[in-house]
């Protein structure tokens, strides 16, 4: 697996990270015992870089990926997020969890995630959403005093605006942005953001680099979707918006058979290739999508492949990337 650096000046991870939500959060179908295969493989492929936060489950991710961590903690780089209260709402309906980014939150949340990860250190440490009642020097600073102590080595920010990531920065040093990337989701170059990235150093890490299996072209129904599927309340599932994107995938999957590749392959790829900055974390709980994956890392795009995914990717997408609830706790600058 080839590597690249967080940040101007952060570590060095695998060029693709491991998004370990699904193993236990959003879409249904857990099967811990894959789920643990899985990130042993990761190991094997080089890919070291896991991504967990302390709302999957809620708490239960965090406890797989500490018991998958037993005996090999050296091995991996370890990121978690913290900041939504859990159990204060839910996800796809009217009242959303809530985020509290105190100062007195921030200690609270970081022992809670070290204990369940079974470790004295978390690699990086991500305020998952911004608290819009905590100025976020505030949630920075303590953060911040988590790094001086040695509990945490470097600091994150999720889905936050270019002004945010400015002020924060100025308290610490940011040495990773999360926020949701890909093919059909390119807000982040038109925000501000994308240009404040590359202009503090900061490493961008993109979720849902597949947007959300989608661009695998595997769902072309909503039916396809369980019960307790995530998916299901998003706007770009429903059945008249999932029709209309359809061409999206089937683009993907035209320009993958051309190149010998699969669909997820070539959606990662992209991503890959727009910047040296960016280390997508598509998230799988089986390790035949994992292996699939990995291969977008020694995939190349030639001009023709990136001109005909963007001839069709930037008209508009059909549907907004999330419902009212979830676009709600995204910070959007003023």
């Amino acid at each position: 697996m080839k590597t690249r650096t967080l940040g101007r000046n952060g570590p060095t991870v695998s060029a693709l990270g491991l998004g370990c939500m699904g193993m236990s959060h959003a879409y249904g179908g857990y099967d811990d015992t894959e789920s643990l295969a899985t990130l042993d493989r990761a190991l094997e492929l080089g890919i070291n870089f896991w991504d967990t936060a302390d709302i999957y489950g809620p708490h239960s991710n965090e406890q797989l990926v500490g018991r998958a961590l037993q005996g090999r903690r050296e091995r991996v780089f370890l990121a978690t997020k913290f900041g939504f209260i859990a159990n204060s709402g839910q996800f796809g309906t009217a009242q959303g969890p809530k985020v509290d980014g105190s100062p007195a939150y921030v200690r609270q949340a970081v022992e809670a995630s070290l204990q369940r990860l079974g470790t004295d250190h978390i690699d990086l440490y991500y305020l998952h959403r911004l608290d819009p009642a905590t100025p976020i020097e505030d949630t920075v600073g303590a953060m911040a005093r988590l790094v001086e102590e040695g509990k945490v080595g470097y600091l994150g920010l999720s889905e936050v605006s270019a002004d945010t990531l400015r002020r924060a920065h100025a308290v610490h040093p940011i040495t990773a942005l999360q926020s949701e990337y890909s093919l059909w989701t390119r807000e982040l170059e038109g925000n501000g953001v994308f240009d404040t990235v590359r202009d503090l150093g900061i490493g961008l890490v993109p979720f849902s680099p597949l947007g959300r299996g989608f661009l695998t072209g595997a769902i072309t129904a909503q039916d396809q979707l369980g019960e307790g599927d995530f998916r299901r309340s998003n706007p770009r599932f429903q059945a008249e918006a999932l029709a209309a994107n359809l061409r999206l995938a089937d683009t993907v999957k035209a320009i993958a058979a051309d190149l010998g590749a699969t669909p997820a392959q070539v959606a990662l790829a992209w991503v890959l290739t727009q910047g040296e900055h960016i280390v997508p974390i598509p998230g799988t709980k089986r390790r035949k999508y994992l292996e699939d994956n990995a291969g977008a890392a020694t995939l190349v795009l030639d001009a023709d492949a990136l001109a005909r995914l963007d001839a069709v990717f930037q008209p508009d997408v059909a549907g907004p990337r999330y419902g009212a609830t979830e676009l709600a706790l995204v910070d959007r600058g003023h």
